[in-house]
């Protein structure tokens, strides 16, 4: 055994030109992620990006790892037959809003109920931008695009939802104006035993410009968006003196000190609690801020490490199959 190289971030920049639009969310989600990486503990030869269509997918170029740019919305796929096929390898998955909930929703929910060992980065700009600014299936009802010229009938999907409702063990959100809160929440979706997925806020500056400001823009956010920390209460806003409480099942807004509210009245996040997760995920504007960090966090079976096992039971029971055994078995024939 060797120790792990002492990486810097110049260590995960690759040779390719990064041919994203001037302003784009993408390079600081880039910039994070190569940061990220240096901190994981692991050797590059041991992490691998695979990515399916769209502007957020050509990551894999983009970093010096090994890595796989694959077919619209099949990411998914490729990233779960290589960690089952080689479970000691990182294996980080990037995708769209587009890639990853429309042609490729159902390889999504699927990656996500088996809990594959994987770290799925969403970007989620709200729009199809490698294709030119089409409405995708989280645009809001009635934007205009070149494809809803009358404006959007669709009822979106809420990422969070989607992957809390296949039995997501690990759902986080994070912000692309915040390099600092983006690496911490992928280092957490490193750490974690089973599927990560992390959503991405990202800004599309050509096709669907601060979508996402209100939340994300450094002068606002802490008034319309709430940063979760596991065992402490739900407090936002400038002054820190916003939160949220519990009345029965529906969440409120309470002013800290005004009409009899403290913070003892104030939910506390537990990030273990699937309950928490769903109520949080529930949480929109303009009633409520916008909930940033760790939805929820819970161990369950792995399965990679699961596949692995029984591979292992069964060999040592029955030995090591023989293909050609196989192939020749039962009835055959020969065509000359």
């Amino acid at each position: 055994m060797t120790d792990v190289p002492q990486y810097k971030k110049k260590d995960f920049v690759s040779d390719q030109e990064v041919k994203w639009c001037p302003g784009c969310g993408d390079y600081a989600i880039l910039s994070a992620v190569q940061l990220a990486m240096t901190k994981l503990g692991r050797e590059k030869k041991d992490i691998t990006f695979i990515s399916g269509i769209g502007c957020s997918s050509r990551f894999p170029y983009y970093m010096d790892t090994y890595g796989l740019h694959t077919i619209h919305g099949r990411a998914p796929g490729f990233a779960s037959g290589l960690k089952t096929f080689n479970p000691d390898l990182a294996v980080w998955l990037i995708t769209g809003d587009g890639d990853g909930l429309s042609i490729g929703g159902n390889h999504f929910i699927h990656a996500v109920r088996r809990n594959m060992d994987i770290n799925i980065i969403l970007f989620n700009n709200e729009i199809y931008g490698l294709t030119k600014g089409q409405y995708s299936p989280t645009s809001k009802p009635g934007i205009v695009t070149k494809s809803s010229p009358f404006g959007s009938i669709d009822l979106p999907f809420s990422p969070a939802r989607v992957a809390l409702g296949a039995g997501a063990t690990f759902y986080a959100r994070t912000i692309d104006t915040d390099p600092k809160h983006m690496q911490e929440t992928f280092l957490k979706a490193a750490e974690h035993k089973g599927c990560s997925v992390i959503e991405v806020f990202q800004n599309c500056i050509i096709f669907n410009d601060k979508v996402h400001d209100q939340y994300t823009n450094r002068a606002t956010r802490d008034d319309y968006s709430v940063r979760l920390e596991n065992g402490k209460p739900l407090i936002y806003g400038k002054e820190k003196n916003l939160g949220l409480k519990l009345n029965g099942f529906k969440v409120e807004n309470v002013t800290i000190g005004e009409a009899g509210a403290t913070e003892a009245d104030l939910i506390v996040h537990d990030e273990t609690d699937p309950n928490m997760a769903s109520i949080l995920s529930n949480l929109e504007l303009p009633e409520h801020p916008i909930p940033i960090g760790v939805l929820k966090s819970v161990d369950a079976p792995v399965y990679d490490q699961g596949v692995t096992a029984q591979i292992e039971a069964v060999t040592e029971k029955k030995g090591k199959g023989d293909m050609k055994a196989l192939l020749k078995k039962g009835d055959i024939w020969e065509v000359s």
